[in-house]
């Protein structure tokens, strides 16, 4: 089957330049990543092919015989790519290159043994956890060094001899033509080191599955989605490569009473009919305690009353923020038959001169008696 052109597979022009590709390969290859993908043979394919691509396009030289001879210069047995550009770990060295940046390292050959994958660890934490920080434990399963063979792969009393392909240094320089080309070694994957006497335990991968219980300290102030790194506790890399990190994903549960909103925090505060109308003074929450909110007379539903330093002091530094409470006005209920009478003596008390005590219901009624008036014009 033929194969499609190299830059039609990254969704690029001829002319794009190196950055051009990189980008399109990295968002082609997080597309069809077979993480992504699991058990989706079409897409393997897809990757596989966009990784081919990329390793032609993103180096001078190949890229150059490509434009001038197309698949022909970069094909071929005992030379070119072995086999499309896919094989003998050429996919390590072109991941490690584009996604280097973001994962911390890659996995380039003649690099040495590979970095081990970072791992994330969502932590669900509460309000006041999160405002005065707190130390949580938590349980992660990764892969970690074999204690067998304490990471190098090989059975112990023996050790990884080096690749007689590359004579350990990872890269091997084919001829072909008037070309030569230094790839990844196939033999050893870039390693420079080959594993004669694989360790039993874990069957020379250097690696092996274990749950770890860890102790996370949790800043004052976080919020949800804040990351916490703990550098070295991703898991332990192939053939005692160096371990990834874990990065904790912070997620505050929602609060009964509080809303938080950066450094602020918010609640509601029921008031009733007669506090509103004559004033007085509430209990009100806060995290640190109770304090006593005075209400004026005259107090509408909706009116937010700041009470200061009772907020949250946010992680990346700056002031404690305050807590902000909204009166609502609660409508009594379930009222008896002399409360009833009470509220229509008092009703019809107002009614007399509802003007003054009522300034807001009379002016929203005189807007709705022009509107109908200005629709007879």
């Amino acid at each position: 089957m033929s194969k499609r052109d190299y830059y039609e597979v990254l969704g690029v022009e001829r002319g794009a330049t190196e950055q051009e590709i990189k980008r399109a390969y990295r968002r082609v290859a997080m597309r069809y990543h077979p993480d992504r993908n699991a058990g989706d043979e079409t897409a393997e394919e897809k990757f596989k092919e966009a990784a081919e691509a990329y390793e032609v396009l993103s180096d001078v030289d190949k890229r150059a015989a490509y434009d001038r001879f197309g698949h022909a210069a970069v094909d071929g047995s005992g030379g070119g790519f072995g086999g499309g550009g896919f094989g003998g770990g050429s996919f390590s060295d072109i991941f490690g290159d584009v996604f280097g940046d973001i994962f911390g390292g890659g996995r380039g050959s003649g690099r040495g043994p590979a970095r081990g994958s970072d791992l994330r660890y969502n932590l669900e934490i509460e309000l006041e956890e999160a405002v005065r920080g707190t130390t949580a434990t938590i349980r992660v399963p990764s892969a970690v060094a074999c204690e067998g063979c304490e990471g190098s792969g090989a059975r112990k009393g023996s050790s990884p001899v080096n690749c007689t392909t590359c004579g350990g240094l990872g890269q091997v320089r084919m001829q072909q033509g008037f070309f030569a080309v230094q790839q990844t070694c196939p033999n050893c994957r870039g390693r420079g080191k080959i594993i004669t006497d694989p360790c039993e335990d874990c069957r020379g991968l250097g690696v092996t599955e274990k749950t770890r219980t860890l102790s996370v300290k949790v800043p004052p102030g976080v919020d949800t989605g804040d990351r916490i790194r703990l550098s070295g506790e991703g898991e332990a890399g192939p053939n005692g490569g160096p371990a990834g990190d874990l990065y904790v994903q912070i997620a505050v549960r929602e609060h009964p009473i509080f809303e938080r909103d950066g450094r602020h925090l918010y609640c509601e505060v029921p008031i009733s009919f007669a506090d509103a109308a004559l004033g007085g003074e509430l209990e009100v929450p806060t995290l640190d305690g109770r304090v006593r909110l005075k209400i004026p007379a005259e107090t509408q539903t909706g009116r937010v009353f700041r009470i200061r330093g009772k907020g949250v002091a946010p992680v990346r530094g700056g002031g404690t923020g305050d807590l902000l409470c909204r009166v609502v006005l609660e409508t009594p209920i379930n009222l008896n038959k002399t409360q009833k009478e009470l509220l229509r003596e008092f009703q019809q008390s107002m009614d007399a001169d509802g003007r003054r005590q009522s300034p807001r219901i009379s002016s929203w009624f005189e807007g709705v008696k022009r509107f109908f008036d200005e629709m007879k014009i």
